[in-house]
Parts: structure tokens; sequence; C-alpha cells
């Protein structure tokens, strides 16, 4: 539970996650796993799109870090 604010795990809501947090008393007591609770399954086409997303992210990153590694490289 980020922050202790009751939005349990990705802002999903309380009793959701492993119980860690005020609302499963801090033990792992928590509903958790396998409850259905705040999940949200997607279709393949979703998924596809949130993939593809990803990817471009993790692309920007990687060119952001190639173009900042020959920054370094050339500064010496």
């Amino acid at each position: 539970m980020p922050g202790f604010d009751r939005t349990g795990p990705s802002g999903q809501g309380p009793m959701t996650g492993r119980g860690f947090g005020m609302c499963g008393g801090g033990y792992g007591m928590g509903r958790g796993y396998g409850m259905g609770r705040g999940r949200r399954f997607v279709s393949r086409q979703e998924e596809s799109v949130m993939l593809e997303d990803e990817l471009k992210t993790l692309e920007d990153e990687v060119k952001a870090i190639k173009e900042r590694l020959s920054e370094t490289k050339g500064s010496k």
C-alpha cells in the first residue's frame, strides 16, 4: 500500500493485496491473490495495445540511455 493511504496495490482499493498494510493488520492477512477483487481481465486486443505502448516506452528509454551514454563518452 503506497503511502498507507488505503488505496491498495496500484490504486485497486482496500483488501486487494497481500494484507501487509493497515487493512490486513500488516501481517499478510488480506484477502489477496485469487479473490478477484479489483482485478480486471483484458481482451487480447487490449493486451496487444498495452504491450505495444510498453514496447514504445522501453524503446524511448533505450534511445535516451544511448544518447546520454554517447554524450558522456564524448565529454572525456
